[in-house]
Order: C-alpha cells, then structure tokens, then sequence
C-alpha cells in the first residue's frame, strides 16, 4: 500500500499480541519454484465454482465456523484510533454483511469497529479471491481487504509477505490501491509494489476487488480490470514469500497514519462497508 503508514506494519508490530505471527520460529518450508512454460503467464486457470465462500445469506452474526475477531485498541502499529470491538460492529442483514465504524467512547478510545479474519477457519495457497463490496464514505475512514501469512516462516513482517486487496482512504475518495508487500519491496525503505485505480462512486455501488494469486505472480483486478501484476522473480522469499498459506481480513480503521492524514470527519460516522459476498477459487494451472 502506498502510504504514510501501512496497514500492515500494523499487525507485525505487534506480533506477539496478535494471531498474524503464530509461529515465527518456523524453519521455512522449502518450496520447489514452479517455472512456467512458454505463455503460462497469460493462461492462469482457476476452477469455476468457488470452494469456499460466504454469500452472508443468514440475518445475525458472522459465520463463526468461518470467521474470527481480532480485537483491541493498541493502534495496530499505525496509530489507529479504533478499538476493535468482537461483533458490536458488525452483523450480516439483507443478503451483506456490514462492517460499521462508529464514534463512541470504548475502552479509552473515540471510535469502534470491527477487524474480522479467517485465520484458522480458512488459509489459502494460491487461488482466485473475489470480494464485492461497497466501501464506506468520509474522511477518516480507512477500509481494507487483505492477506497475511496464517504462519511467519520467513520472519516478522514484512518478510513473511502481506497482500492488499483493496485499501482506500476517506479523504481521497474512489481511489483504491492494490499493494504487496515483502522484505525487498516495502512501504518502510520505499519499495512498495503498488497501483492505484480511479473507481467511480465506490461509496455510492458495489465493485468486485479481486486476486489472482499463482506461484507466477499475482494480478489484481476491480471489475474484472486488470490494474496491477507482480511477477515471481524466483530469486526467494525476499522477493517472494507468497508460496506459503494467507488468510483474509476485512476491517475499517479510523484514523492512523494515512487514513488520519488530512483528520476525521465525525460527521462520517457511523460509517459501514458492506459486503455481498467473498469467494474463493482453487488455482488449477
């Protein structure tokens, strides 16, 4: 993510309190590269029925045999202003689940939302994600649809990889960003690999973020867009750490770093991201 701060410095700055690092000690698992034949890169293939999904059909709480909370208020490594709360923000009604950030006074902070996960209900190597979902208005707000590595093998963020499927600030509205992140290309030396993409009323409809993940590369896309690709150099994990399992997470952050650089709107809140569906498909070739 091409930011002040990332997302994701977040988690792993904050390792040992959180999920996202459950195993740091690991030795890596060694991973025979896979090189692709003459055209392989344009001929990527996923299956045609997604093997997981949530279509959140069911009014009440999120799926628990699919999703988990991650919780608190420590400001995530981006001086996130938030408390993570474990389901008062967030509900699943009329076919969507909503995430909604709200300004309220919760444990020694200004604002509550939601951080919801996949870890250890569902981890994924390779494959298509595909997420539709509108995105909440007003500066301040900082949505995101991301990956992180269910195990660090290779280390503490960023070595271990992160994801950015949709990351969007308020106060620059209906520009998304799709980023990686690894321990050559980072926010923090100035390496990010990320794009931008212009998408009219992200706030007002919803759009399909999706990740075409392969052991060649990565593709993502708005829309079935294509705006942003990184291709596997096979020069390892330093360029590389996408060959071990990821899982989801969908949050808004209030505040931090980069969603707080041009200040907080309160008048946005209660701010929500809703979300039609999330599916993912097996990588065939």
């Amino acid at each position: 993510m091409q930011r002040l701060s990332l997302s994701i410095f977040t988690i792993c700055v904050i390792a040992i309190a959180n999920s996202c690092s459950k195993s740091s000690s690991n030795t890596p698992v060694p991973v025979t590269p896979i090189v692709p034949g003459p055209g392989t890169a344009q001929s990527w293939s996923f299956e045609a029925t997604p093997s997981w999904n949530d279509e959140f059909e069911i009014n009440g709480s999120p799926d628990p045999g699919k999703w988990d909370y991650e919780t608190g208020g420590s400001g995530w490594g981006n001086n996130e202003l938030q408390y993570y709360t474990r389901g008062d923000n967030v509900k699943q009604e009329n076919g969507q689940l909503v995430i909604t950030a709200k300004k309220e006074d919760y444990n020694g902070k200004d604002y509550t939302s939601t951080r919801l996960v996949t870890n250890n209900k569902a981890e994924w190597l390779y494959g298509r994600i595909e997420i539709k979902a509108r995105l909440p208005k007003g500066r301040g707000t900082w949505p995101a649809l991301w990956m992180f590595p269910a195990e660090s093998f290779y280390g503490t963020w960023p070595k271990s990889g992160e994801i950015d499927i949709m990351e969007h600030v308020g106060y620059d509205m209906n520009n998304v960003h799709f980023s990686i992140h690894t321990e050559v290309f980072n926010f923090t030396i100035n390496t990010q690999k990320t794009s931008i993409k212009y998408t009219e009323a992200v706030a007002d409809s919803f759009h399909v973020y999706r990740l075409d993940w392969t052991p060649y590369g990565l593709r993502g896309y708005i829309d079935n867009v294509q705006y942003f690709e990184y291709i596997n150099n096979y020069s390892g994990y330093k360029t590389w750490p996408f060959d071990q399992k990821f899982f989801l997470i969908m949050n808004i952050a209030v505040g931090g770093n980069w969603g707080g650089a041009q200040g907080i709107d309160n008048a946005a809140f209660p701010a929500s991201m809703n979300i039609d569906y999330v599916r993912y498909y097996k990588f065939l070739q």
